[in-house]
């Protein structure tokens, strides 16, 4: 009786462990379009121009303007690509940006500057919860739980339109 209660009891933990993954699957509509309004702080994934999901966001700690230089805390304007992902991040999980294109890299050499770059999409892992809503070098960022979901639903090549 004893050993059924340990099997018992081994898959349940197993079981529950398997819940508790960060990687979740989606199977609704592909998501064709990401639209960030800065000056809102709302980010919304479409479906050509169905809302799909809608959430509040943190941009870079100097939120207001469009990112010019490393180091700013602005968060870029324009149109991108979701071009990478990171399962691994140090904030849960993440989706990169491909920032920055030709215009922005042109824009900061011609101050004789960095545009930086490393911009994505990720969580906010519990050292950082502490921090105002706008806290990122540049990022956006919203919760753990929200980023299970986008991670899901977004994928590599996804146009994404960050306005101010």
């Amino acid at each position: 009786m004893r050993v059924i209660r340990l099997i018992v009891a081994a898959m349940l933990i197993i079981g529950v462990a398997g819940c508790a993954s960060k990687f979740k699957s989606y199977n609704g509509p592909e998501v064709t379009q990401i639209v960030v309004n800065k000056g809102a702080r709302r980010m919304y994934l479409l479906h050509h121009t169905e809302v799909l999901e809608a959430y509040d966001i943190g941009l870079g700690f100097s939120p207001n303007g469009d990112k010019k230089i490393s180091g700013d805390g602005r968060t870029p304007e324009g149109n991108y690509l979701i071009d990478r992902r990171n399962p691994n991040s140090e904030f849960h999980l993440s989706i990169g940006i491909n920032y920055p294109n030709e215009a922005d890299i042109a824009e900061a050499l011609a101050m004789g500057e960095s545009p930086g770059g490393d911009i994505f999409i990720h969580g906010r892992p519990k050292k950082y919860r502490k921090g105002g809503r706008d806290w990122t070098a540049g990022c956006i960022a919203v919760t753990d739980r929200e980023m299970e979901k986008i991670y899901a639903m977004v994928r590599n090549g996804t146009p994404i339109s960050i306005q101010p």
